[in-house]
Protein backbone atom coordinates (compact mmCIF):
# COMPACT_ATOMS: atom_id res chain seq x y z
CA UNK A 1 0.00 0.00 0.00
CA UNK A 2 0.96 3.34 -0.67
CA UNK A 3 2.55 5.82 1.84
CA UNK A 4 0.97 8.87 -0.13
CA UNK A 5 -1.87 8.42 1.87
CA UNK A 6 -3.78 10.38 4.73
CA UNK A 7 -5.69 8.84 7.61
CA UNK A 8 -8.80 10.87 9.12
CA UNK A 9 -8.34 10.68 12.57
CA UNK A 10 -10.74 12.90 13.44
CA UNK A 11 -13.92 13.80 10.85
CA UNK A 12 -15.19 16.70 12.37
CA UNK A 13 -19.00 18.11 11.98
CA UNK A 14 -18.84 17.64 8.30
CA UNK A 15 -15.08 17.46 6.15
CA UNK A 16 -15.38 17.00 2.68
CA UNK A 17 -13.30 16.56 -0.23
CA UNK A 18 -13.55 19.59 -2.50
CA UNK A 19 -11.87 21.05 -6.05
CA UNK A 20 -13.43 23.64 -8.47
CA UNK A 21 -16.59 21.84 -9.17
CA UNK A 22 -18.34 20.31 -12.30
CA UNK A 23 -19.68 23.29 -13.96
CA UNK A 24 -21.14 22.58 -17.13
CA UNK A 25 -23.28 19.33 -16.31
CA UNK A 26 -26.34 21.11 -15.25
CA UNK A 27 -28.27 20.18 -18.22
CA UNK A 28 -27.78 16.77 -17.22
CA UNK A 29 -28.96 17.49 -13.61
CA UNK A 30 -25.34 17.49 -11.97
CA UNK A 31 -25.28 20.43 -9.57
CA UNK A 32 -21.70 21.97 -9.73
CA UNK A 33 -20.63 21.43 -6.71
CA UNK A 34 -16.75 22.53 -5.37
CA UNK A 35 -14.97 24.55 -2.44
CA UNK A 36 -17.67 27.16 -1.25
CA UNK A 37 -15.00 29.57 -0.61
CA UNK A 38 -12.66 29.29 -3.36
CA UNK A 39 -10.02 31.71 -2.60
CA UNK A 40 -9.76 29.85 0.07
CA UNK A 41 -9.02 26.56 -1.37
CA UNK A 42 -6.90 28.28 -4.27
CA UNK A 43 -4.83 30.02 -1.66
CA UNK A 44 -4.07 27.42 0.09
CA UNK A 45 -3.03 24.95 -2.95
CA UNK A 46 -0.68 27.85 -3.87
CA UNK A 47 1.05 27.34 -0.10
CA UNK A 48 1.94 24.18 -0.57
CA UNK A 49 2.79 24.06 -4.49
CA UNK A 50 -0.18 22.47 -5.64
CA UNK A 51 -2.09 23.38 -9.06
CA UNK A 52 -5.09 26.00 -8.06
CA UNK A 53 -7.44 23.13 -9.05
CA UNK A 54 -5.96 20.52 -6.90
CA UNK A 55 -8.62 18.48 -4.36
CA UNK A 56 -8.45 20.08 -0.98
CA UNK A 57 -10.34 19.51 2.33
CA UNK A 58 -13.11 21.80 3.22
CA UNK A 59 -14.49 21.46 7.31
CA UNK A 60 -17.27 22.51 8.96
CA UNK A 61 -17.17 24.07 12.49
CA UNK A 62 -14.98 21.93 14.34
CA UNK A 63 -11.68 21.06 11.85
CA UNK A 64 -10.44 17.57 11.69
CA UNK A 65 -7.41 15.43 12.65
CA UNK A 66 -5.07 13.95 10.03
CA UNK A 67 -2.33 11.67 10.43
CA UNK A 68 -0.04 11.40 7.08
CA UNK A 69 1.77 8.17 6.18
CA UNK A 70 4.75 10.04 4.81
CA UNK A 71 6.40 13.51 5.57
CA UNK A 72 3.81 16.26 3.82
CA UNK A 73 3.52 19.99 3.21
CA UNK A 74 -0.02 20.94 4.29
CA UNK A 75 -1.60 24.43 4.54
CA UNK A 76 -4.57 25.52 6.01
CA UNK A 77 -7.11 28.69 5.08
CA UNK A 78 -10.55 29.88 5.25
CA UNK A 79 -11.84 30.24 8.66
CA UNK A 80 -9.05 31.16 11.06
CA UNK A 81 -8.50 28.23 13.54
CA UNK A 82 -5.78 26.76 15.75
CA UNK A 83 -2.90 24.63 13.85
CA UNK A 84 -1.30 21.77 15.92
CA UNK A 85 1.51 19.38 14.81
CA UNK A 86 1.49 16.68 17.24
CA UNK A 87 0.47 18.79 19.99
CA UNK A 88 2.56 21.60 19.47
CA UNK A 89 1.17 25.19 17.92
CA UNK A 90 1.79 25.58 13.89
CA UNK A 91 0.98 28.36 11.57
CA UNK A 92 -2.15 28.64 9.97
CA UNK A 93 -2.21 30.57 6.86
CA UNK A 94 1.34 28.94 5.42
CA UNK A 95 3.09 25.96 4.67
CA UNK A 96 3.52 23.69 7.36
CA UNK A 97 5.61 20.29 7.66
CA UNK A 98 4.06 17.35 9.01
CA UNK A 99 6.24 14.54 9.55
CA UNK A 100 4.95 10.78 8.18
CA UNK A 101 2.87 9.46 11.31
CA UNK A 102 2.39 12.76 13.20
CA UNK A 103 -0.91 14.12 14.00
CA UNK A 104 -1.74 17.43 12.27
CA UNK A 105 -5.26 18.99 14.45
CA UNK A 106 -7.04 21.24 12.58
CA UNK A 107 -9.18 23.18 15.19
CA UNK A 108 -12.42 24.41 15.71
CA UNK A 109 -12.98 27.72 13.56
CA UNK A 110 -12.32 30.77 15.63
CA UNK A 111 -14.23 33.25 13.39
CA UNK A 112 -15.85 31.55 9.94
CA UNK A 113 -16.86 28.37 9.41
CA UNK A 114 -14.89 26.46 6.74
CA UNK A 115 -11.48 26.06 7.00
CA UNK A 116 -9.75 24.18 3.94
CA UNK A 117 -6.37 21.73 4.15
CA UNK A 118 -4.50 21.57 1.41
CA UNK A 119 -1.87 18.86 1.25
CA UNK A 120 1.13 18.48 -1.15
CA UNK A 121 0.17 16.86 -4.21
CA UNK A 122 -3.71 16.91 -3.30
CA UNK A 123 -6.27 14.69 -2.42
CA UNK A 124 -6.34 12.22 -5.36
CA UNK A 125 -9.78 9.92 -5.01
CA UNK A 126 -11.13 9.17 -7.51
CA UNK A 127 -12.76 11.87 -9.65
CA UNK A 128 -16.19 11.91 -11.07
CA UNK A 129 -17.22 13.83 -14.35
CA UNK A 130 -14.02 15.64 -14.07
CA UNK A 131 -14.40 16.56 -10.33
CA UNK A 132 -13.05 15.49 -7.42
CA UNK A 133 -15.52 16.92 -5.44
CA UNK A 134 -17.78 16.13 -2.68
CA UNK A 135 -21.45 16.62 -3.97
CA UNK A 136 -23.97 16.99 -0.91
CA UNK A 137 -27.04 16.93 -2.90
CA UNK A 138 -26.58 14.41 -5.46
CA UNK A 139 -23.80 12.21 -3.55
CA UNK A 140 -21.41 12.12 -6.94
CA UNK A 141 -17.60 12.16 -5.46
CA UNK A 142 -16.38 10.52 -2.24
CA UNK A 143 -18.50 10.69 0.86
CA UNK A 144 -18.21 12.67 3.65
CA UNK A 145 -15.33 11.69 5.48
CA UNK A 146 -15.99 9.40 8.70
CA UNK A 147 -13.05 8.68 11.00
CA UNK A 148 -10.54 6.19 9.55
CA UNK A 149 -11.07 6.86 5.94
CA UNK A 150 -7.69 6.81 4.18
CA UNK A 151 -7.11 9.19 1.82
CA UNK A 152 -4.78 8.57 -1.76
CA UNK A 153 -2.75 12.06 -2.35
CA UNK A 154 -0.82 12.89 -5.30
CA UNK A 155 2.66 13.32 -6.22
CA UNK A 156 3.98 16.81 -4.84
CA UNK A 157 4.50 19.65 -7.77
CA UNK A 158 6.31 22.57 -7.27
CA UNK A 159 8.25 23.70 -3.89
CA UNK A 160 5.75 25.19 -1.51
CA UNK A 161 5.89 29.13 -1.33
CA UNK A 162 7.91 30.81 0.99
CA UNK A 163 5.70 33.57 3.39
CA UNK A 164 5.26 33.57 6.73
CA UNK A 165 1.88 34.02 6.47
CA UNK A 166 -0.17 34.69 3.76
CA UNK A 167 -3.09 37.53 4.24
CA UNK A 168 -6.65 36.23 3.69
CA UNK A 169 -9.68 38.02 3.91
CA UNK A 170 -11.41 38.31 7.39
CA UNK A 171 -15.26 36.30 7.83
CA UNK A 172 -17.79 39.18 7.38
CA UNK A 173 -19.20 40.72 10.25
CA UNK A 174 -21.45 41.95 7.93
CA UNK A 175 -22.43 40.50 4.43
CA UNK A 176 -23.35 42.36 1.56
CA UNK A 177 -24.33 40.71 -1.45
CA UNK A 178 -24.76 42.82 -4.73
CA UNK A 179 -27.57 41.76 -6.87
CA UNK A 180 -29.31 41.59 -10.16
CA UNK A 181 -33.33 41.77 -9.90
CA UNK A 182 -34.68 38.97 -12.09
CA UNK A 183 -35.93 36.71 -13.53
CA UNK A 184 -39.14 35.95 -11.23
CA UNK A 185 -39.23 39.69 -9.42
CA UNK A 186 -42.63 40.46 -11.38
CA UNK A 187 -43.65 37.41 -8.88
CA UNK A 188 -43.21 39.69 -5.64
CA UNK A 189 -45.20 43.10 -4.14
CA UNK A 190 -43.59 46.23 -4.73
CA UNK A 191 -43.69 46.22 -0.82
CA UNK A 192 -42.17 43.00 -0.78
CA UNK A 193 -38.88 44.27 -3.43
CA UNK A 194 -38.52 47.59 -1.39
CA UNK A 195 -38.22 44.98 1.77
CA UNK A 196 -35.88 42.86 -0.10
CA UNK A 197 -33.35 45.66 -0.85
CA UNK A 198 -33.68 47.72 2.65
CA UNK A 199 -34.35 45.69 5.44
CA UNK A 200 -31.69 43.74 6.90
CA UNK A 201 -31.49 39.64 7.15
CA UNK A 202 -29.74 37.15 9.42
CA UNK A 203 -27.63 34.13 8.49
CA UNK A 204 -30.23 30.66 9.56
CA UNK A 205 -28.33 28.10 11.40
CA UNK A 206 -29.92 26.27 8.88
CA UNK A 207 -28.22 27.07 6.02
CA UNK A 208 -25.89 24.46 4.33
CA UNK A 209 -23.60 23.58 0.96
CA UNK A 210 -26.71 23.81 -0.77
CA UNK A 211 -28.09 27.19 0.11
CA UNK A 212 -27.74 30.15 2.26
CA UNK A 213 -30.84 30.48 5.05
CA UNK A 214 -32.15 33.51 5.85
CA UNK A 215 -34.43 35.07 8.84
CA UNK A 216 -36.00 38.19 8.84
CA UNK A 217 -39.20 39.77 6.92
CA UNK A 218 -41.46 37.66 5.05
CA UNK A 219 -41.78 38.47 1.07
CA UNK A 220 -44.86 39.05 0.01
CA UNK A 221 -46.15 37.57 -3.65
CA UNK A 222 -47.74 39.38 -6.38
CA UNK A 223 -48.94 36.08 -7.93
CA UNK A 224 -50.13 33.34 -6.34
CA UNK A 225 -49.78 30.01 -8.55
CA UNK A 226 -47.59 27.39 -9.07
CA UNK A 227 -44.49 27.98 -11.14
CA UNK A 228 -42.87 25.44 -13.29
CA UNK A 229 -39.56 24.36 -12.78
CA UNK A 230 -37.06 26.17 -14.17
CA UNK A 231 -32.95 26.42 -14.35
CA UNK A 232 -31.13 27.62 -11.48
CA UNK A 233 -27.59 29.03 -11.11
CA UNK A 234 -25.13 29.97 -8.33
CA UNK A 235 -26.31 32.71 -6.47
CA UNK A 236 -29.82 32.78 -7.34
CA UNK A 237 -31.97 33.70 -4.51
CA UNK A 238 -35.26 31.53 -4.25
CA UNK A 239 -38.17 32.45 -2.19
CA UNK A 240 -39.77 29.98 -0.88
CA UNK A 241 -43.58 29.68 0.40
CA UNK A 242 -42.29 30.92 4.08
CA UNK A 243 -41.17 34.16 2.47
CA UNK A 244 -37.51 33.96 3.44
CA UNK A 245 -34.42 34.07 0.73
CA UNK A 246 -32.77 31.43 0.06
CA UNK A 247 -29.26 32.26 -1.22
CA UNK A 248 -28.04 29.17 -3.82
CA UNK A 249 -24.53 27.71 -2.95
CA UNK A 250 -22.06 25.45 -4.71
CA UNK A 251 -24.56 21.98 -4.20
CA UNK A 252 -27.65 24.12 -5.14
CA UNK A 253 -30.05 22.30 -7.34
CA UNK A 254 -30.29 22.65 -11.14
CA UNK A 255 -34.08 23.01 -11.07
CA UNK A 256 -36.63 25.03 -8.79
CA UNK A 257 -39.93 25.31 -8.47
CA UNK A 258 -40.27 28.83 -6.24
CA UNK A 259 -39.74 32.06 -7.78
CA UNK A 260 -36.11 33.22 -7.84
CA UNK A 261 -35.86 37.10 -6.92
CA UNK A 262 -32.90 38.28 -7.75
CA UNK A 263 -29.05 36.47 -8.30
CA UNK A 264 -26.12 37.27 -6.38
CA UNK A 265 -23.17 38.45 -8.06
CA UNK A 266 -20.53 35.13 -7.62
CA UNK A 267 -18.00 37.14 -6.45
CA UNK A 268 -19.54 37.83 -3.08
CA UNK A 269 -20.48 34.55 -2.95
CA UNK A 270 -16.84 33.17 -0.97
CA UNK A 271 -17.92 35.30 2.03
CA UNK A 272 -21.15 33.84 2.52
CA UNK A 273 -19.14 30.36 2.97
CA UNK A 274 -17.83 32.44 5.84
CA UNK A 275 -20.68 33.69 7.30
CA UNK A 276 -21.66 32.45 10.47
CA UNK A 277 -25.36 31.92 12.17
CA UNK A 278 -26.35 35.46 13.28
CA UNK A 279 -24.55 37.33 10.83
CA UNK A 280 -26.03 40.33 9.23
CA UNK A 281 -26.96 40.25 5.36
CA UNK A 282 -28.15 43.22 3.42
CA UNK A 283 -28.81 42.57 -0.04
CA UNK A 284 -27.87 45.51 -2.67
CA UNK A 285 -29.59 46.07 -5.91
CA UNK A 286 -27.17 45.95 -9.19
CA UNK A 287 -27.84 46.68 -12.52
CA UNK A 288 -25.09 44.70 -13.76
Amino acid sequence: MTDRALIVVRAGALTTVQDRGRPGHAHLGVPRSGALDGPAAALVNRLVGNSPGSAVLETTVNGCALRPRSTVTVAVGGAPCPVTVDGRPAAWGAPVRVPADALLEVGAAVRGVRSYVAVSGGVAVEPVLGSRSTDLLSGLGPPPLANGTILPLGRPGTPHARVDVAPQPAPPTELILRVTPGPRDDWFTPAALHTFATRAYRVSASSNRIGLRTEGPALERAMTGELPSEGMVLGAIQVPPDGRPVVFLADHPTTGGYPVIAVAHPEDLPAAAQATPGTPIRFVRSGS
